[in-house]
């Protein structure tokens, strides 16, 4: 691997063939770390993401070589984390450094996967649940019921994260102890508004994809069986179509694109070709008995580096939900503002009070008992003077302590609202300091968070500008290196003829080269044939088949009602079968009109004898003989199906004759 010039070159173990080159924008070794792989080639995309595009992240291999790791990474150390939970900070470093005033975000996130070709939401309380794909001519390819839900800090993203991954079907294999058997996605949406020119909300919304493929699998190498085998069948065939996709886009002789052959080039058609900023990270392993596989990665991702997609900023969505909330806080606001204008009265307190009254009733007494009760009411009075006065005079002492104790308790009272109003004032201080010390910390991490922003966005940009001066000096090489042997003047023509002859073996290799390519690329078209041919011949067989139960089982007259009753699906393209609309009118006898001016059917005898009469007997009486209308029969006799001879060699013609369908190549 060559970093500088970003060049592969692949030799086969045990060969003396030339070396195959392929060339990308960057390509990264043993030796390169988690951030160098963010920075340089998925950091540009999430700036993108943010400002309305849309962005995909893919990584696509082997089984084995590090897909998982590349996207999800570790927690611990932190330089061992992925190019998720790097953009999650990304994400909210922005959100952060930026004005709120002037802009506001709204992030949601979703997880799926798609195992066996059914899609399964990771954060659904049933994760085995299946969901639909559908699909609407105004916003696309969606996933009907799928939870979105509403982040507002890295920690939630990283949580949504973990869940994803717990709920998220892996297996062990020879090859792989953890192997991932489904392809996970993970999406973020980030919609902004920001005021316009006119005054008026700019709402854009932008989707960030992350996708972790499965890695294809060889039977002969992974062992698998059982479901095993069945998993891989299915991951190889969607990505099969995957690479059939990206072959299709770069032929420019091709008019058709088989998205709809596989719910994943379905759920990535705008990445592929579409509106949408891709990046696709090939991983290999350096193992040599992997080389065929390390070869078809570096093919197919050579060939997805000429797709041209068509990224547009997304502005005024329809599916956005940032309008909705933001009429939803309008409407709060408003009936906060009515509370406050007419603030609820305080509860009226009732007093009550009751008056008891007491009643007192005396008796008549002599004279000198009156005289004998005076002498003792006056020495009681007497009695009660004294102790008036004493009571009077220990009430003086105890008002003057009290004074005393009263002032005493007003000196202490000062003296602690004094110490109060310190401590307060110094609690004021220290609330104070410690705000600035937090605001100055705030300002700290933001002015770091900003910082690492502008150094990730300068290593971008000069990987960026590096990438362009690269392939400029190549073709510069390339040109003047023509120019300068076919103008160059020589002192003897021996000189010439050595400069000359390094140009044609120059020539010779990449002639050699581009005939191996050729020869290559032709063993892949017939290789793909073959399996296309196969498949084919799979679906030929297995259509004979039915046509065959079909011809001899079901009666025709009961094909015609099945014929009748399917319809095609266009949204999960299979027929269902509707049961037919009930027939608006029977075949049946109407019964009889009733009379004139009669409620219902009258005979003519009644009519006769009720007339003169006005007998009550046949008054409105109906006595018209009416059939019983018999049911129309929907059976018919069972008679025993008898075995004939062409059937059975119709039979053995299908399974037998057509034995070489079976043939075929494990891949």
């Amino acid at each position: 691997m060559d970093e500088k010039r970003g060049e592969v070159r692949l030799r086969r173990p045990d060969s003396s063939e030339q070396a195959k080159e392929f060339t990308f924008d960057s390509v990264y070794d043993d030796k390169s770390r988690q951030e160098d792989i963010y920075v340089n080639s998925v950091f540009p995309v999430v700036e993108n993401v943010l400002i309305g595009y849309n962005g995909t992240v893919f990584a696509y291999g082997q089984t084995g070589t590090g897909k998982t790791f590349t996207i999800e990474g570790y927690d611990n150390p932190p330089d061992m984390m992925g190019v998720m939970p790097r953009s999650f900070e990304t994400i909210f470093s922005n959100i952060q450094c930026d004005n709120p005033e002037q802009r506001q975000y709204l992030v949601r996130a979703s997880y799926m996967e798609l195992y066996k070709e059914d899609i399964r939401d990771l954060l659904s309380p049933n994760p085995k649940a299946k969901l639909e794909l559908h699909e609407k001519p105004d916003t696309g390819v969606y996933v009907k019921d799928l939870i979105m839900t509403v982040v507002t800090s890295v920690q939630e993203l990283k949580k949504i994260q973990m869940i994803g991954r717990k709920n998220r079907t892996t297996a062990e294999t020879k090859m792989n102890d953890h192997s991932s058997r489904s392809h996970a996605i993970f999406t973020i949406t980030i919609e902004t508004s920001e005021p316009g020119v006119d005054g008026k909300p700019r709402i854009r919304a932008g989707k960030f994809h992350l996708v972790d493929l499965a890695g294809s699998e060889r039977q002969s190498k992974t062992e698998a069986v059982g479901e095993r085998l069945e998993e891989a069948t299915k991951i190889n065939l969607s990505l099969s179509t995957l690479c059939h996709v990206i072959s299709s886009l770069v032929d420019s002789r091709s008019s058709f694109t088989p998205y709809r052959n596989s719910k994943l080039t379905r759920l990535l058609q705008d990445s592929l070709g579409g509106n949408t900023k891709t990046v696709m990270i090939a991983n290999i392993g350096p193992a040599d008995y992997n080389y065929d596989e390390t070869l078809n990665t570096l093919r197919y991702a050579s060939r997805a580096k000429h797709i041209t997609n068509k990224p547009r900023i997304n502005e005024d969505p329809k599916d956005a939900m940032i309008r909705e909330f933001q009429n939803e806080i309008e409407r709060l606001k408003a009936e906060l503002a009515q509370i406050d204008r007419d603030p609820n009265a305080t509860p009226e307190t009732l007093l009550r009070q009751q008056a008891i009254l007491e009643k007192m009733g005396g008796a008549k007494l002599s004279q000198d008992r009156l005289k004998e009760l005076a002498e003792e009411n006056k020495a009681r009075a007497r009695e009660v003077e004294a102790r008036r006065m004493l009571i009077r005079q220990t009430t003086q002492e105890v008002t003057t302590e009290k004074q005393k104790i009263l002032e005493n308790l007003k000196k202490h009272e000062e003296e602690n609202l004094k110490k109060m109003e310190d401590m307060n004032e110094l609690k004021r201080q220290l609330k104070k300091k410690e705000l600035q010390l937090h605001l100055h910390n705030e300002n700290l991490e933001r002015e770091k968070k900003r910082k690492l922003l502008e150094d990730q966005q300068m290593q971008a940009a000069l990987e960026e500008e590096r990438i362009k001066q690269r392939r400029l000096a190549d073709s510069l090489k390339q040109k003047e290196e023509e120019r300068v042997v076919w103008q160059q003047k020589f002192a003897t023509q021996r000189e010439e003829v050595e400069a000359k002859s390094k140009v044609l073996n120059r020539m010779w290799k990449k002639l050699q080269s581009l005939k191996t390519k050729m020869r290559e690329t032709e063993e892949l078209f017939w290789s793909e044939r073959e399996d296309t041919m196969n498949q084919i011949c799979d679906f030929n067989r297995e259509a004979k088949l039915l046509d065959l139960i079909i011809e001899n089982f079901i009666p025709e007259h009961e094909r015609k009602k099945i014929e009748k009753c399917a319809h095609w699906d266009k949204e999960n393209e299979i027929y269902r079968l509707v049961p037919p609309k009930p027939k608006t009118h029977l075949s049946r006898e109407k019964r009889p009109v009733s009379a004139i001016g009669l409620k219902r059917p009258v005979s003519e005898y009644s009519r006769m004898v009720g007339t003169p009469s006005q007998n009550p007997r046949f008054k409105y009486e109906n006595i018209l003989p009416l059939d019983l209308d018999m049911p129309e029969r929907t059976t018919e006799d069972y008679t025993q199906a008898q075995e004939s001879g062409r059937v059975k060699n119709a039979f053995y013609n299908i399974l037998v004759d057509n034995q070489d369908d079976f043939e075929y190549n494990a891949v």
